[in-house]
């Protein structure tokens, strides 16, 4: 089975509870709530998405918000949507099974490779304790910022910059997320990776798995999760 996707490129908070500022209010998602609800049934529990958290999580954030205002109507269907500068909005279940396979409590800082249009970022948010997401495409780096300040998200810093490098500034993180596919794993997410953390990518160039690797006593277990279609990852 494939699944198509999209887009490109310490204080302690408890696990069960993620303050409320990080998360968007309830006024500004009501409009579509019950689209949120739908695609929470019909495209993730109807799957494999079990994760509570990670379920609450897509039910209360905003995806309209995050696609070009023409496409609203069709920002809770199943399958990803075009932002602009040739990337996508991911599937949403594709954006809930890679966010579950981090296996996040709420005390995590999560790096995210290819902010896209913010949306994987904004899901992030909810569930962990600090987001760090970085952009190849300056214009679509920009414009997420943008939406994700107005939206009231307080836990995600954005730059533009080279995710296949990550960013080192802030290592070792306790997830990583790469929204797009490099023909092998970069080696400098692996040294970015905190023990015990989850890495979640999808590999190769015509034919692409998403892999899950875990750093486990400073040394790397892989597994193959499903096939998948990315767009490369760019290095320059």
């Amino acid at each position: 089975m494939f699944f198509v996707s999209g887009c490109n490129e310490d204080t302690q908070k408890t696990s069960a509870h993620v303050k409320e500022e990080n998360i968007v209010t309830e006024q500004q998602t009501d409009l579509f709530e019950g689209d949120r609800g739908r695609m929470v049934r019909t495209q993730l529990e109807a799957r494999d998405i079990t994760d509570r958290r990670v379920l609450d999580a897509m039910r209360k954030t905003p995806r309209h918000l995050f696609v070009p205002e023409k496409l609203r109507d069709e920002a809770y269907s199943d399958y990803p949507l075009p932002i602009g500068e040739g990337q996508t909005i991911s599937q949403p279940y594709i954006v809930a099974l890679m966010t579950q396979l981090l296996e996040l409590g709420g005390s995590e800082k999560v790096l995210e490779i290819g902010t896209g249009s913010g949306y994987q970022a904004a899901i992030l948010a909810g569930l962990c304790r600090e987001v760090y997401t970085v952009e190849i495409i300056d214009t679509l780096a920009k414009r997420a910022e943008t939406t994700l300040k107005a939206a009231g998200y307080k836990n995600i810093t954005v730059r533009t910059g080279n995710g296949y490098i990550g960013w080192k500034e802030y290592a070792p993180f306790d997830g990583i997320i790469v929204t797009c596919a490099p023909a092998e794993v970069p080696q400098p997410l692996i040294e970015q990776l905190a023990e015990g953390g989850h890495l979640v990518i999808p590999v190769g160039t015509f034919s692409q798995e998403l892999k899950r690797l875990t750093k486990i006593n400073g040394k790397i277990r892989e597994e193959s999760i499903i096939p998948v279609v990315f767009v490369p990852m760019l290095n320059k």
